[in-house]
């Protein structure tokens, strides 16, 4: 665990950086800054009420350890939209989230890793001309497309699954896996493609290995070969990508989520923007950079279990 330890600091320092430019937000407004977000006609005691909550009052250093030791403490503040405490929004929110996230992952890393490998098996040849052809094309189509066309194909021409709206795992599984199929199927299309991409090219170089000669002399089988010794080695790329994709993954959950009127935090954050809910928007936009770190974090450690010979960077 000593690469861990000597992580931390590191990761701690871009936590402490992250937080005060989101905290800074506020602050470069133009003019003050609780006139330009409650308006120019807002009674001067609402806009004195507001400035005290959001610590205008304070130096910017002095203020941002003010929130940072709330936020340490659990206390996100309060909705301006609503007047609903922010930390029980988030834990309403999450888990949403984090199901529609891990679905979509699931669903490109099912497809990516036998076509990745199939792929770059038969690298050169026509199936392997014809996926990378359409790799290009999902890469290239933005995620509200693939959204709007799902939803007219499926939705729309053919009546299956609802076009928006989130059923709970508590009502049941099938309902629950039902109405999130669209959403999840819209942020795994761009994610497979790239996945695929990736595992392809380190298997084409793998495959080229003297050690796979040598498997293949003992008559081992294509699939053994393939996914038994060929897989495991490819794999770090794909795993580097995986932990990058957490930030694809959670800027298109904004947009998915609202289309699809999934309860996450990507359609909260989008609320907040559209009402200026600022505290709501400073711990969201927190709660994603502490994800993506600890996604990478993780990601980090998993080298070391694909392949023990790998030293992390430091």
């Amino acid at each position: 665990m000593g690469w861990l330890c000597r992580r931390l600091p590191r990761l701690f320092a871009v936590l402490l950086i992250v937080t005060f430019a989101s905290y800074s937000l506020v602050r470069l407004l133009p003019g003050d800054p609780a006139v330009a977000l409650l308006g120019p006609q807002a009674p001067p005691d609402q806009i004195a009420a507001f400035r005290r909550e959001m610590r205008l009052d304070q130096s910017a250093f002095t203020s941002y350890f003010s929130w940072l030791g709330d936020l340490v403490g659990g206390d996100f503040g309060t909705s301006f939209k609503n007047g609903i405490d922010v930390t029980r929004l988030l834990w309403q929110r999450i888990p949403v989230s984090v199901e529609l996230m891990i679905l979509a992952e699931f669903l490109a890393l099912v497809v990516a890793i036998p076509v990745g490998v199939g792929t770059g098996y038969l690298a050169g040849r026509l199936p392997d001309r014809l996926w990378t052809f359409l790799s290009y094309i999902a890469i290239a189509a933005p995620t509200y497309l693939v959204a709007v066309v799902l939803i007219y194909i499926f939705p729309v021409q053919l009546g299956w699954f609802q076009v928006s709206g989130y059923t709970k795992l508590s009502d049941g599984l099938g309902a629950n896996l039902s109405s999130l199929a669209l959403p999840a199927v819209s942020l795994a299309f761009i994610q497979t493609a790239i996945f695929t991409s990736v595992l392809r090219s380190d298997i084409i170089d793998t495959l080229r290995e003297d050690y796979m000669d040598s498997a293949r002399a003992r008559g081992l089988g294509t699939t053994r070969l393939l996914f038994k010794h060929a897989l495991r080695p490819s794999s770090l790329s794909l795993l580097t990508v995986i932990g990058l994709s957490v930030g694809s993954l959670l800027s298109g959950a904004v947009i998915v989520e609202s289309m699809f009127g999934i309860p996450g935090l990507g359609s909260l954050l989008y609320e907040a923007v559209q009402s200026k809910d600022l505290p709501v928007m400073q711990a969201v936009m927190v709660l994603l950079v502490v994800a993506y770190v600890v996604v990478n974090l993780l990601v980090d450690w998993l080298y070391r279990v694909v392949d023990p010979r790998v030293e992390v960077a430091e």
